[in-house]
């Protein structure tokens, strides 16, 4: 089993519902720290990139 060097987001607030990010040889991981051996989604750094600044354009609700 693969383990990674996990970051949890800056904007996570104390909880269990918190994104973290990871990353090895061209690939970020992203999971759901509750579940962090669970559901892993794994992208290329573009594809990350993109999902990054449509999430920077959204209108907070």
């Amino acid at each position: 089993m693969t383990t990674y060097a996990w970051q949890k987001s800056s904007y996570c607030s104390e909880g269990d519902s918190c994104v973290h990010v990871a990353e090895s040889a061209g690939t970020i991981h992203l999971t759901e720290s509750a579940d962090s051996r669970g559901a892993i989604l794994d992208a290329h750094p573009a594809a990350f990139d993109t999902l990054l600044d449509a999430l920077k354009k959204e209108t907070h609700r």
